[in-house]
């Protein structure tokens, strides 16, 4: 069994954090906003950043040594998608849970 610094499980809880707000903030708010809620592009990201969180904790939780090129990407899309979301407007949490998230991924990555 390998050991999960309070570091990593806290980045651990970040990420699936940015998962559950992501998903449920595109499948409910912005399904139902329509609009730029639902433009192709931001819809993928918000998607893409949903999907990029979940890899990210499964690689950690897995003790896997790729973690950090997975955290590394993960910041990078977790960061535009707290931009595009600010953009849209009206999606604070999402915002929020991004850019906590990015910044605690890279830590992990650094």
């Amino acid at each position: 069994m390998h050991h999960l610094s309070d570091e990593m499980k806290a980045c651990i809880d970040n990420c699936l954090a940015c998962y559950r707000e992501c998903l449920s903030m595109a499948m409910g708010h912005c399904l139902e906003m329509g609009g730029e809620h639902t433009e192709p592009k931001h819809f993928r990201l918000m998607m893409a950043c949903a999907e990029i969180c979940r890899t990210s904790a499964h690689f950690m939780l897995l003790g896997s040594e790729h973690h950090k090129h997975v955290c590394r990407e993960c910041a990078e899309i977790c960061t535009q998608c707290a931009e595009d979301c600010e953009r849209v407007g009206d999606m604070d949490s999402c915002v929020a849970a991004c850019r906590h998230c990015a910044e605690s991924c890279s830590e992990m990555a650094a």
